[in-house]
């Protein structure tokens, strides 16, 4: 394997997984800290625990991601040294932001909420949570500003003499249309992926918790338990009524979560589809496979042929729907889209002979199942809200169907972010530098070293994360101590 085929495989392993931690971190701040209002605004003990528990899983999942984000920076470096020198003045500018804001933002205050239980105002506690779920989402809104310059660049300027791009605007770089519209999409996503999160677990633990023997009756009259009530001398009961109340509480809050979210970003990405035909129409082309131009596109439900880069066009069989593809690139059944080979036909005239297409068979499947991903979470949440008076959420195919419903919510971002990455090329900066163009000019074995290095020590981290996470899902909420003036305890013990 050539070095740009190895530096390619590297930087897709490193940034699927590390973006597997990413959204659950943007989704699951909000959610906790929403949580945390609601304790604050009643003192009801379920909303305490629900705090207590996510927020648990939250620092876990931050913990593991913040250690594999740090290895994504360091490869512009090391592997795409021909990027940075070329892009670097303007990537590394909202990176630079990122780092010394966003990131300084959600860490202080994810400290102080850690450690401020006991020692912060209970208002100032609350704020905190809120101030480091803002940081998670600035964070999140300039490394998407730098990702979207490379999709669409924008505030810059070539230099003749060093042959570099120069950013001219920060301002045209952060208001990007395609950052917009990227960042809308990623949140929204993001928030369905923690309530995917939230909805498997809930669901495992309400029906293993079916036999308890808690009535429908007594679990609606958690409202107005005290936590006063439930206090001993070994500490607050976590009785079967406040354990059952959490995860009632969290299955209703996490269905609705997921079907707004669900819904906006079936319509963000409605929109982001017209506003990437406009910019990138070879990745739209490549979405459906669609070789000519043709009037009333149809969306294509499944294909039939090779997988390989450009299969020919009779190798295929599709079957679709008539005019939707038309309809998301054109706002009209009857719109017009462009085919790979006009595109193609266009490239070469404006950039020169080769070839400016994707791998059409992986640009097509990762665009499908992102989609079906997103298709099935929506299903879940709105069979969920419909049935939730039967008490769907304590039967076996429900738990299932949740504990799927965690897979394709991480699911759907991965393949979204190789729909995004696969569909630029053979860009690394659409229409300035090719990736070919960007990596080091380092030999195969030293990029093969560090991608096996980086796999072995991301697979162990992986199986570092299933076992916490997993262990203390599992484990769900628990007691407080009482402190020597004989209240409960509000600190967290990870």
């Amino acid at each position: 394997m050539e070095t740009l085929e190895l530096a390619r495989w590297q930087f897709a392993a490193t940034t699927v997984y590390h973006f597997l931690f990413v959204p659950l971190t943007i989704g699951l701040s909000v959610l906790v800290a929403g949580m945390q209002t609601a304790w604050y605004r009643t003192d009801n003990p379920v909303y305490l625990r629900m705090t207590k528990f996510w927020g648990k899983l939250l620092l876990i999942n931050f913990a593991i991601g913040v250690a594999t984000g740090i290895v994504q920076e360091f490869q512009f470096g090391m592997a795409w040294s021909g990027y940075s020198r070329y892009v670097g003045d303007i990537f590394g500018a909202p990176l630079a932001i990122e780092g010394l804001v966003a990131f300084f933002l959600e860490s202080t205050f994810l400290g102080l909420w850690i450690f401020g239980w006991k020692h912060l105002p209970k208002k100032l506690h609350l704020m905190s949570a809120w101030c480091f779920a803002i940081g998670t989402w600035l964070s999140a809104y300039f490394i998407l500003a730098a990702n979207s310059w490379m999709q669409h660049p924008v505030g810059y300027r070539i230099n003749d003499v060093t042959d570099r791009a120069e950013l001219t605007s920060i301002s045209e770089v952060l208001t990007n249309s395609t950052a917009l519209f990227a960042f809308s999409h990623t949140v929204l996503g993001a928030l369905a992926t923690a309530a995917s999160i939230i909805i498997g677990v809930s669901g495992w633990h309400l029906y293993r918790m079916r036999r308890t023997g808690v009535s429908r009756e007594e679990a609606g009259k958690l409202d107005r338990v005290d936590a006063a009530e439930a206090a001993n001398s070994d500490g607050v009961q976590m009785t079967p009524a406040i354990r059952r109340g959490v995860f009632m509480k969290s299955m209703k809050l996490g269905l609705i979560t997921m079907f707004v979210a669900v819904s906006a970003t079936m319509l963000v990405g409605h929109f982001d589809a017209q506003l990437m035909t406009k910019q990138q129409p070879m990745k739209m082309a490549a979405a459906e496979a669609l070789y000519e131009t043709t009037q009333k596109a149809e969306f294509s439900l499944f294909t039939v042929g090779p997988l390989s880069k450009k299969p020919e066009e009779h190798q295929t069989h599709t079957f679709g729907i008539p005019g939707l593809t038309s309809f998301l690139a054109t706002n009209s059944f009857n719109g017009t889209v462009k085919g790979i080979n006009q595109i193609q036909a266009e490239e070469e005239a404006k950039y020169g002979p080769g070839e400016y297409y994707p791998i059409i068979g992986l640009t097509y499947w990762s665009f499908r199942l992102m989609m079906g991903a997103g298709i099935y979470m929506a299903m879940l949440s709105l069979a969920g809200l419909v049935l939730l008076k039967r008490r769907v959420y304590e039967k076996r195919w429900f738990k299932n169907a949740g504990l799927l419903g965690i897979f394709a919510g991480f699911g759907a971002h991965a393949f979204g972010w190789m729909f995004t990455e696969v569909g630029r090329q053979p860009w690394v900066v659409y229409g300035l530098q090719k990736t070919s163009d960007g990596v080091s000019r380092l030999a195969p074995s030293t990029v093969a070293f560090s991608l096996i290095v980086f796999t072995l020590l991301y697979g162990a981290l992986a199986v570092v994360m299933y076992r916490l996470f997993v262990r203390y899902a599992q484990k769900g909420p628990e007691a407080d101590v009482l402190d020597e003036q004989g209240m409960p305890q509000l600190a967290i013990h990870y």
